[in-house]
């Protein structure tokens, strides 16, 4: 008899960010495959009869290749087990998800996708910057900034553009690249950024700059992976004070370390063409 295969996402670190579905199949599952950014406090729901596999990613090191996380995948369903495959995030946002989901298909394997609170919400919310706006931007883009073979693929012509807010997953280590080509690209220096390290956990850490200061800045602060980029104007309302008081909310008013506060807001004067509630 077949098992089945959840793609959970694990939400951005915070365990109270699981949904009810996420908590309810980790608690139940038979083999748990799980990732690195999966925080200990999720961990600890796991069953201690459930069979646990860590398949981490970090940079440049990888506990298992994609293809055989995949394939492992398979011959858990093929046992019969309910198999949970934890994911930091949500799984179809820069979480191999469908590749994942293309080979559970492949094989026959019965399966389903548990979204997740990706990263890029999950900072708008813990540090007080709002993702979209609608007198500073009205597109939001998300984008890798992971390094293959020391470069990246990416549009830069598209990602330059004002008006629009920028997150960039796994890109700490290519922040002076990616600041380097938006502005060559025609982003003014003057534009706001923002790095979250550990975001939405009790270490969570910000330092906000200018993009032609940002990564400079980042460096001097010793900021860490996992951490996410925000660049835009609405990176320009980050607060330490506020940030500090949502962290407080959260988890006390020992939580987190407030860095940097330096990036002014620009005005725009944009009016969106659509309404947002």
């Amino acid at each position: 008899m077949l098992g089945k295969v959840s793609l959970v996402g694990a939400g951005s670190g915070d365990p109270e960010l699981l949904t009810l579905r996420a908590y309810r199949l980790i608690r139940e599952a038979e083999a748990v495959v799980y990732d690195n950014l999966v925080g200990d406090e999720v961990i600890a729901l796991i069953s201690p009869a459930a069979r646990t596999v860590y398949a981490g990613k970090e940079s440049g090191r990888h506990a298992l290749p994609q293809d055989r996380i995949n394939e492992l995948l398979v011959s858990l369903a093929r046992e019969g087990l309910h198999v949970v495959r934890l994911k930091g995030g949500d799984p179809f946002i820069f979480g191999r998800g469908g590749e994942e989901m293309a080979a559970l298909e492949a094989a026959g394997i019965p399966f389903e996708i548990v979204p997740g609170v990706t990263t890029a919400s999950a900072v708008g919310a813990y540090t007080g910057v709002p993702l979209t706006h609608r007198a500073h931007a009205c597109t939001l883009v998300l984008t890798t900034g992971h390094l293959k073979e020391g470069a990246l693929d990416l549009d830069w012509d598209v990602l330059a553009r004002e008006r629009q807010t920028l997150v960039v997953y796994m890109g700490l280590a290519a922040l002076p690249k990616v600041c380097a080509q938006l502005m060559a690209h025609g982003l003014p220096a003057t534009t706001p950024g923002l790095v979250v390290q550990s975001a939405t956990t009790r270490g969570q850490r910000s330092v906000a700059a200018p993009i032609s200061e940002l990564a400079e800045k980042v460096a001097a602060a010793d900021l860490q992976s996992p951490a996410l980029i925000v660049i835009g104007a609405v990176a320009g309302n980050y607060s330490a004070k506020r940030e500090a008081g949502l962290l407080a909310a959260r988890y006390g008013a020992s939580a987190g370390t407030l860095v940097a506060d330096s990036a002014p807001l620009q005005s725009l004067n944009l009016e969106c063409a659509v309404s947002m509630a």
